[in-house]
């Protein structure tokens, strides 16, 4: 969920929160105005009342059902243990109605002009609360739904403009990739906050920068060095076996040896290859017939790996040419192929197929399919096999990037299949 929405989403929640508690606030305090307005009215209707009856002109009763008034003559006793005055809502039989309504009544105990106690009893029609709660409701969800509507509003639109920094600097640090020519970050900003987060965003590419080039300078250089003593290795190994006075255990240690050392050759020139791919040290650029450089490396890889008996088929649906430099064209070829001789089951099959757009490589697998994240990271294999370095695949990804193309992994029918796609 985005943060906006989230935000939003949280305000929905406290706002509902605020808005019931002052419905339920607002329902109180409006019943308490009306009652005090109601009881404020009885009682001065119960002091002209009082001055009537002491006056010697009110009647023992006025009017009925819920608008009128009572009077009734009471003990002391019962006059002493009640309140001087009370008001109460209560229901009132309406016999025109039969029905009852209700009323707002206030009670009042005092003395006529004989030394008698009397009861008042006044009435006045009441508002009904359950009409009123339902009227309240209504014109609060109304006003809940109008509010929320345009807060929330209000809040996404300025939410979303406040953070068109941190967007620009997500999209940035999206489509960073380290050692390619990437755009600045420019994402002008008055908040310090965002300011910031941009500068330690620049701060940790460029640091990343500089950790890829040194990592980059340290293969190169490494791999460079390596060359020589280890053709030198080689040349001694072989003075040693061409010098005849070795035993037949001791040739068998050499020959280990010397396949030891013909992987670490093959390593350290794949770790070169690399180095120089990503420091573009291949600039050279012409049209490469993918057909023929299909056909002539199937050849050669045939008659390496014929003990295995692999059948190869390729299958010519179209003229795929490209514009790149012929040397990384024919290891990105090589690589894949060599890659389904090595890796494919003995007595399988090899079927590629080539097209206008598209170069496809699939060989028997029955070992299952393997990880579609990682197949293209240095050193992973599947299943170690003599003869491979772990790096072709890497080789192959890393041509890829470098010309726009595409190259992606499926596994279907108990086939491995490699597709590159030439960028339109």
């Amino acid at each position: 969920m985005r943060l906006v929405y989230r935000i939003v989403l949280h305000l929905a929640w406290v706002l509902s929160l605020l808005l019931a508690v002052w419905a339920l606030l607002f329902y109180f305090a409006l019943t308490a105005r009306i009652d005090r307005e109601v009881d404020d009215a009885l009682e001065v209707r119960a002091e002209v009342i009082i001055r009537q009856v002491l006056s010697g002109h009110a009647p023992a009763s006025e009017g009925g059902g819920t608008s009128g008034y009572k009077l009734f003559e009471v003990p002391a006793g019962y006059a002493a243990s009640r309140p001087q005055t009370v008001f109460s809502d209560e229901q009132v039989y309406i016999p025109e109605r039969d029905n009852e309504e209700p009323a707002r009544v206030l009670r009042m105990m005092f003395r006529d002009r004989a030394g008698q106690w009397r009861e008042l009893t006044v009435t006045s029609p009441a508002v009904e609360k359950t009409e009123l709660v339902g009227a309240v409701l209504w014109w609060i969800v109304g006003l809940y739904v109008l509010l929320l509507g345009l807060i929330l509003i209000v809040t996404a639109v300025v939410l979303h403009r406040t953070m068109k920094p941190l967007y620009a600097l997500l999209r940035w640090l999206d489509a960073y990739t380290v050692g390619a020519a990437n755009p600045p970050l420019e994402a002008d900003t008055k908040v310090v906050e965002f300011r910031r987060l941009n500068d330690a965003a620049r701060r940790y590419a460029a640091r990343a920068e500089s950790l890829f080039d040194r990592q980059k300078q340290f293969i190169g250089n490494a791999s460079h060095e390596m060359q020589t003593p280890l053709a030198v290795c080689g040349n001694r190994l072989e003075m040693l076996v061409d010098g005849g006075s070795l035993t037949e255990e001791q040739l068998g240690e050499i020959a280990k040896v010397q396949r030891t050392l013909g992987y670490l050759v093959r390593l350290n020139r794949s770790l070169l290859l690399l180095s120089k791919i990503e420091n573009g040290q291949f600039p050279e650029s012409e049209p490469v017939d993918v057909n023929a450089l299909v056909r002539s490396t199937a050849e050669d890889l045939g008659e390496i790996y014929a003990y295995r008996g692999i059948r190869f088929t390729l299958l010519e649906e179209g003229q795929l040419t490209v514009r790149m430099n012929p040397s990384l064209a024919a290891s990105v070829v090589g690589n894949l192929l060599k890659n389904a001789f090595v890796h494919g089951d003995a007595d399988g099959e090899i079927v590629v197929r080539v097209d206008a757009g598209s170069l496809s490589v699939a060989n028997s697998g029955a070992g299952g399919a393997l990880d579609g994240e990682h197949v293209f990271d240095r050193f992973y294999q599947g299943t170690k096999r003599e003869g491979s370095t772990g790096l072709g695949l890497a080789i192959v990804d890393a041509v890829c990037r470098l010309y726009g193309m595409r190259i992606g992994y499926g596994y279907a029918e108990g086939r491995h299949c490699f597709t590159l796609r030439v960028a339109d």
